[in-house]
């Protein structure tokens, strides 16, 4: 059997903050609304039959327990644009984890504080996603 992960479900304290945010922070677009926008659909450019986020009115803000590394996570393709994101961030009062590099397969990350209080980390050099030819030390073995 194999099995593909192709959503996750979140439910969102502000559906407008939280497109927005995801929009501004990680490129993603809508792509489907029902119940006059009470969910929404959003992915990424091109990846749209691949994996998408389900955002849902009617949830409480998340909180964390310190330290709580729970988060999603989004690859970028350099070190400069986890900056950048760590930039605009601080900018916006949303930023948790400053810019950091901790030993493989972490890599350089920050991370960042949605609108309903997720954590979401920017990372370069895992793995995985843009940077993983980079990192690639064997992950699988």
């Amino acid at each position: 059997m194999k099995a593909n992960l192709t959503h996750v479900a979140l439910h969102v304290v502000d559906m407008e903050a939280s497109v927005d945010f995801y929009q501004r922070y990680c490129g993603m677009k809508v792509i489907h609304e029902r119940d006059n926008r009470h969910i929404c659909w959003m992915a990424e450019v091109g990846r749209e039959q691949e994996m998408i986020f389900v955002l849902m009115v009617g949830g409480q803000p998340v909180q964390h327990n310190e330290p709580d590394y729970a988060h999603l996570g989004f690859a970028m393709a350099s070190r400069d644009e986890v900056d950048r994101i760590a930039d605009m961030a601080r900018e916006d009062g949303v930023l948790i984890w400053p810019p950091r590099e901790d030993p493989y397969p972490v890599g350089y990350y920050c991370g960042v504080k949605d609108p309903s209080g997720n954590y979401v980390e920017f990372s370069y050099g895992q793995p995985l996603g843009p940077g993983a030819e980079d990192a690639d030390r064997g992950l699988r073995d």
